[in-house]
């Protein structure tokens, strides 16, 4: 019997140990949707896939759909959000995302556009923002929205004609509670 080995992105949204040495990982892939995948002997000090395979990492990774799940075959690490973070701010917006996504998705589903944008969105704020927490707000009520949890429209006018860059730079009062609502009324009716 062959197995089928696929190779993607991913963003390593949670870990869990297993037996002795081994590991499972919740991935969210840009081809796959969110998936379980186990590595084998990961936790030992010498394993080579110990450093790629952390929380809030960007990998390159090969998949091997085996009978009793996927299992993690190569690790190539890209980045590592928290790490990377400059300061507690950054830090805060990047569980933030992370959260959002291991809550929110289930399923082995393609969702190339969240991924897309969830790249975009923890690029853009892994740098100073003056309007940090509007940006949050954007952020999380677009991924609520892009699962299907946000009606795009409730979003004000202003924000949803603007890109990530767009909405980063700009300035002046804007109606973080219309935001904040919105978020909340999403987390609350989500069956999750």
């Amino acid at each position: 019997m062959s197995y089928v080995t696929y190779t993607t992105e991913a963003l390593v949204c949670g870990s869990f140990d297993q037996n002795t040495a081994d590991k499972s990982f919740l991935l969210f892939t840009r081809d796959a949707g969110m998936l379980y995948a186990t590595a084998r002997s990961v936790r030992e000090e010498v394993s080579k896939q110990r450093n790629a395979l952390q929380d809030f990492s960007r990998i390159r990774v090969s998949l091997i759909k085996g009978k009793q799940g996927w299992r993690v075959g190569s690790v190539e690490a890209e980045h590592n959000d928290f790490s990377a973070a400059t300061d507690r701010e950054v830090r805060g917006s990047v569980v933030l995302v992370y959260r959002l996504l291991r809550r929110f998705i289930r399923g082995e589903e393609a969702f190339s556009d969240l991924y897309d944008f969830t790249i975009s969105a923890l690029d853009t704020l892994a740098k100073p923002q003056p309007n940090r927490r509007l940006l949050d707000l954007y952020v999380q009520t677009h991924i609520m929205s892009l699962l299907g949890y946000v009606d795009s429209k409730a979003v004000p006018e202003i924000l949803r004609t603007k890109s990530l860059t767009e909405i980063a730079s700009l300035t002046g009062e804007f109606p973080l509670s219309e935001l904040e609502d919105i978020a909340a009324k999403a987390t609350e009716s989500s069956h999750l």
